[in-house]
């Protein structure tokens, strides 16, 4: 059996690799999402990216942020071969919204912030309030699940490397 230790460094180029993944279905395929949710009106990159390249056992930290950021310079990177370690995502839905940041070495995700609920206006409501920001704290916990599991099953199939990976590389340089 492996230690989880060595197990851990040996598969976590695997968050990595979903991550660049999911920035390339946000940029070219957001219908894609709809398979994965139904009730999902779009999922786009938020203000922060950062990126690693590993050069010559040299590693280097690319980090864009901002509102208004290009990222330009995170395509670049991956043109070097850089992978997406860390990005920030913007779910939306009809009427609700939900941020987080995902990262890719163990799936966390951090700064989440839920849509609003509705007022606590006696004690009954507490509990319902609870229950519904639960729900909505689960609601992204089940998105990033099923996009990974949706990655999984492309990246194990043949077509990752015929088609997938090709998709891929095409559109990190155009």
């Amino acid at each position: 059996m492996m230690d989880v230790a060595v197990a851990y460094n040996r598969f976590k180029f695997i968050g990595n690799e979903f991550l660049t993944w999911l920035w390339f279905v946000v940029d070219t395929n957001q219908s894609y999402f709809k398979k994965v949710d139904e009730s999902i009106t779009s999922l786009y990159l938020g203000n922060r990216i950062v990126l690693e390249n590993n050069i010559n056992d040299a590693r280097e930290i690319i980090t864009i942020k901002g509102d208004d950021a290009g990222l330009e310079e995170g395509l670049l990177s991956l043109r070097k071969g850089a992978v997406v370690i860390e990005m920030n995502l913007s779910y939306k839905t009809e009427n609700q919204d939900w941020t987080f940041t995902l990262k890719g070495e163990s799936l966390s995700i951090s700064g989440l912030k839920v849509p609003d609920t509705g007022p606590v206006e006696t004690q009954a409501d507490i509990e319902g309030m609870v229950l519904e920001k639960s729900y909505l704290y689960e609601k992204a916990i089940v998105l990033v699940n099923r996009l990974f599991n949706n990655f999984i099953n492309l990246r194990s199939d043949a077509e990752w490397g015929e088609k997938t990976v090709p998709d891929v590389k095409k559109w990190i340089n155009t």
